[in-house]
């Protein structure tokens, strides 16, 4: 019984170190890839205000804001801001949406309201007209694209498509002092 006894006592910190491993938590999930800034142009004007930013929401099913809101008269041309193809091209729930899905990506772009000039299927270039701004105030308090991004389920913010050198801004001025 002491060989017993003395195996054990020498095994016993061999074991204890595993079982602390197979009892810790797992590993947290890996993060999402990060969103690649492929955009070459904004979907409207140059630098367009942003009347309301990406407010992600807390769970799934809870109050947010799933894009940004770029403001833009009627009529304006709607550019696809990245090489892709059109996934949808209609209306849901009464206002023209088109979705563009982004060439070498996992990624979906989403445009809304917009009378849609291109259909389902059609490739698109960085910078073409794919669609004209409808005039509404459902949304926003003037006329306004709500421009989105999806990476399957996950909404994301669409101005992370953007490089640097397009969210820059013209470089500060100093004006003189006059009374």
């Amino acid at each position: 019984m002491n060989a017993l006894r003395r195996t054990c006592l020498l095994l016993l910190p061999l074991l204890t170190p595993t079982a602390t491993v197979a009892w810790a938590d797992p590993p947290p999930p890996p993060l999402p890839p990060p969103v690649p800034a492929i955009a070459r142009t904004w979907p409207v004007g140059t630098r367009p205000p942003v009347l309301r930013g990406w407010e992600p929401p807390p769970t799934v099913y809870t109050r947010g804001h799933r894009g940004v809101d770029l403001a833009a008269a009627p009529g304006t041309p709607v550019r696809a801001v990245a090489a892709g193809r059109v996934s949808y091209a209609g209306r849901v729930a009464g206002r023209g949406v088109l979705s563009v899905e982004l060439t070498g990506t996992d990624l979906r772009t989403t445009y809304e309201p917009v009378r849609p000039l291109v259909k389902k299927g059609t490739e698109v270039t960085p910078g073409e007209v794919i669609a004209e701004l409808e005039p509404t105030t459902s949304h926003c308090p003037t006329t306004c694209l709500h421009w989105g991004l999806r990476r399957g389920r996950t909404y994301l913010n669409p101005l992370d498509l953007l490089p640097t050198w397009l969210l820059r801004r013209g470089p500060s001025r100093l004006l003189p002092l006059t009374p």
